[in-house]
């Protein structure tokens, strides 16, 4: 398959991207609190959907080096937002995952970016909306790869 060459489609690629970029610019901004750095933010998120995870599996999910997350849970777990405790079959391992607490500041975070964007969502009709599902589709199909 050529690679993308044609002005049309240089031109979808750079408005795609710009407008990924924006979204994702806004998005940021609706956040619930900024005590929590983006990086401590994508730790707290990848264990709310994986569940408790030792560090190194965090680390890798998070496609960091282990002693960048070492740093990040030890911030984390002083805001109190993750505990470790030892791992049950490894004694040289920890295991990490979200308190209460830190369960709440997802919740909160996902609720404040989720309701900017449903305000957004609703200014547009029927057919603009089916549209954006179908993007967001293809979109996360080709984040996928």
């Amino acid at each position: 398959m050529p690679a993308v060459s044609e002005v049309g489609e240089s031109t979808l690629v750079s408005r795609l991207r710009l407008a990924v970029v924006r979204l994702n610019r806004r998005l940021r901004a609706q956040r619930a609190s900024s005590t929590v750095s983006l990086t401590q933010l994508s730790a707290l998120s990848t264990l709310h959907k994986c569940g408790a995870l030792s560090p190194g599996e965090l680390a890798a999910r998070e496609g960091v080096q282990p002693p960048s997350m070492t740093r990040v849970i030890a911030a984390l777990e002083e805001s109190g937002y993750v505990t470790r405790t030892a791992h049950p079959t490894d004694g040289r391992q920890a295991i990490v995952e979200l308190t209460e607490q830190g369960l709440v500041y997802v919740h909160a975070d996902i609720s404040a970016r989720e309701a900017w964007l449903d305000t957004r969502l609703a200014t547009l009709d029927e057919s603009e909306r089916a549209v954006l599902s179908q993007a967001a589709e293809i979109i996360d199909r080709m984040a996928g790869q």
